[in-house]
């Protein structure tokens, strides 16, 4: 028996839809940490399968350092304005913006490689893939499209 504590977890975790949760659970019988495995590894082939696709619709967000010392902006691109306007793709806008800020990225394929600072076992491309599944659209930040500022 799949209890809802443990599919709430998982969607905690890896912010899949409750419906992939349940699959991985059941393919993995019922053991979470298999399911999480199963659930990432989903997530990426998924994220693959939109990648291409035109994102002509976005934010830019802005991070200011409390020292108002240092400051980053990024262009998030995504496929529509539904999900532009979505609270949850400017919160992920305004992570990779801090990420610039803490990181200094020199360009795209270094921002995409470099650990998360929030969570330094993910990658800043698995968390915009975490996103991608999330979103069910191709999420992107294209060379050029984020500056970090300091004095």
């Amino acid at each position: 028996m799949i209890s809802a504590q443990t599919i709430k977890e998982l969607r905690e975790k890896t912010g899949a839809g409750i419906s992939d949760i349940k699959k991985a659970l059941e393919d993995a019988s019922g053991d979470a940490s298999r399911a999480e495995e199963l659930i990432a590894e989903r997530l990426g082939r998924t994220a693959d399968k939109r990648r291409g696709r035109e994102t002509a619709a976005g934010i830019v967000e802005a991070y200011i350092h409390t020292n108002a010392r240092i400051g980053a902006m990024v262009k998030l691109r995504c496929e529509t304005d539904f999900v532009a306007r979505n609270p949850g793709f400017k919160a992920l806008a305004h992570e990779i913006a801090m990420h610039i800020a803490a990181s200094n990225p020199v360009n795209r394929a270094e921002l995409i490689t470099q650990p998360f600072i929030k969570d330094f076992s993910k990658q800043v491309g698995d968390l915009m893939k975490e996103y991608i599944d999330r979103f069910g659209e191709n999420i992107e930040i294209r060379d050029g499209e984020f500056a970090r500022f300091e004095l």
